[in-house]
């Protein structure tokens, strides 16, 4: 029996130094949403790194989607983009200011890769880490939320902490594309 169903969000921009940074921040926000914290540093570190790849590989279509997964105890973080050429692993020098992006990503995760996406029109760069396991003491969220129900940033909006966007039991959810 499955006693803690797979949770999915996804994130679609144009890898942008700005954006990187927002991005970051929705990963930090949902993954502490999810009672992960644990988590967050290594998650945004490593999607940092996958997104500046696509900004300064993936030529001129800088158009990509982050999805992060957790499936039982295991957190995968994935960067798709639209450049069919993968990537390489270099040896950086002790100095280096550039180079050392997918190796980093390789030590702080328990595994990592990179799949060919579609027909020689993308790739998908992924790794993964290993989720802690739920405390029994912590009530459960009773549902996934989506549609019209809050996600991570809720309170926020409720509070008045983000002007602008509605709050009460009449606005609802709203999806945004960053990019």
């Amino acid at each position: 029996m499955i006693s803690q169903p797979s949770r999915h969000c996804a994130v679609e921009l144009h890898a942008l130094p700005p954006r990187i940074g927002q991005v970051r921040r929705i990963v930090s926000a949902q993954l502490r949403h999810w009672r992960l914290d644990p988590l967050v540093d290594r998650a945004a570190l490593g999607v940092t790194e996958l997104l500046t790849n696509v900004h300064r590989h993936a030529g001129p279509d800088k158009h990509c989607t982050v999805e992060i997964e957790l499936l039982l105890d295991r957190l995968t973080v994935s960067v798709r983009d639209h450049d069919p050429r993968l990537p390489v692993v270099r040896d950086a020098e002790s100095y280096a200011t550039c180079g050392r992006g997918l190796a980093l990503v390789a030590a702080i995760s328990e595994c990592w890769g990179v799949r060919p996406w579609g027909e020689n029109s993308g790739k998908v760069v992924w790794f993964a880490l290993s989720a802690p396991r739920p405390d029994p003491a912590e009530p459960a969220d009773a549902a996934l939320y989506g549609g019209t129900t809050p996600g991570p940033l809720a309170a926020a909006v409720l509070d008045g902490a983000l002007p602008g966007l509605a709050a009460g039991p009449s606005a609802p959810a709203r999806s945004a594309f960053v990019g």
